[in-house]
């Protein structure tokens, strides 16, 4: 019997190395399919990841978009069906989705699709329900040289990469930035860290951003309140003091305005550094970035919640008014 099963696979192939020969790539796309089942049958997991991806990158590589992205999402159904282990394979796998990723094309369906479960696969073995940080990095690199910044910036935000963060933060100021908002651009992304309780690299990206862009002069202190602020902010947290985070706070509360999201955050902060209690009432956001941002912190409170609690980390980069600008610096 299991001559028969492997007489039949090895006809298949013959049938599909002949599409790829003559370039008939529906039919080769078909060959792949009815691989994958015959594969998945007998659990030859291994045999078939490499037929996958193989597969998908040809087909993607002759512009066969849908058809390739099929079998990358393939190929993430069996990562989950095989349940391969941690360490060097599953940043083996990171290279062969983010190469797969790169070749399909921007803004598919198939492609959101893609990215979402291998996000999901992802955080299986690790703690960040939202997707692994090692694969958001390498995913963020790809939106950034793709110049789709607000993509990149998200994933970003759920990795481990300050530095890169910070660089592609700079760029976007200095490319579609108001002058006013140089400041505005990184207290968010600091903010968003520090709601993720991810301290270490919201320093970090603090750091590289105020050292890279050229219109930051060297601090602290810095001329711009908001920077002094993100400053002092990372240090109260390290001292664990409620009253001064309260009274740091205060004295920043007109620069805070600038953007009313902050305060959403900044309450975020203050229970899961602090102990404060949650506040008794907050008046309700209105609009589509009111529904994002509030859909963010449920995600927060949510341990249930997976990568589509992603959706709701966005830029606002349009909040800042000019009349409450620190300084213009063109």
């Amino acid at each position: 019997m299991a001559s028969r099963v492997n007489h039949g696979i090895q006809r298949v192939l013959g049938k599909l190395e002949a599409s790829l020969n003559s370039g008939n790539y529906y039919e080769a796309h078909q060959m792949y399919r009815t691989l994958y089942f015959r594969y998945l049958s007998q659990k030859r997991y291994e045999d078939l990841l490499d037929l996958l991806y193989d597969g998908a990158v040809l087909l993607l590589q002759h512009d066969q978009h849908e058809s390739g992205a099929d079998l990358g999402i393939l190929f993430v159904d069996v990562l989950n069906k095989s349940e391969q282990e941690t360490g060097i394979l599953l940043s083996y796998n990171f290279v062969k989705i983010t190469n797969m990723f790169n070749l399909m094309k921007a803004g598919s369906p198939e492609r959101d699709t893609f990215l979402n479960n291998a996000l999901r696969w992802s955080s299986k073995n690790n703690n960040s329900k939202c997707g692994h940080p090692d694969l958001h990095k390498m995913i963020a690199q790809i939106f950034w040289k793709e110049k789709n910044y607000v993509m990149a910036r998200q994933h970003f935000v759920y990795s481990h990469d300050g530095v890169g963060c910070a660089s592609m933060l700079a760029e976007l100021h200095q490319l579609r930035g108001y002058s006013n908002e140089i400041d505005l651009f990184i207290t968010q992304v600091v903010l968003q860290y520090l709601c993720l309780q991810n301290l270490k690299t919201a320093q970090e990206v603090f750091d590289s951003y105020t050292s890279v862009h050229p219109k930051i002069q060297i601090g602290p202190p810095y001329l711009l309140p908001l920077l002094n602020f993100i400053h002092f902010l990372l240090k109260s947290i390290q001292l664990s003091s409620l009253s001064k985070y309260q009274v740091l706070c205060q004295q920043y509360q007109l620069s805070l305005n600038r953007d009313p999201s902050f305060r959403m955050y900044l309450d975020k902060i203050a229970q899961l550094y602090f102990d404060a209690p949650p506040p008794t009432s907050r008046p309700r956001r209105q609009g589509l970035f009111g529904n994002l941002l509030q859909s963010f912190f449920n995600g927060l409170d949510d341990g249930d919640s997976d990568t589509d609690d992603q959706s709701s980390i966005r830029q606002n980069s349009n909040t800042a008014s000019t009349s409450q600008a620190t300084q213009e610096l063109d």
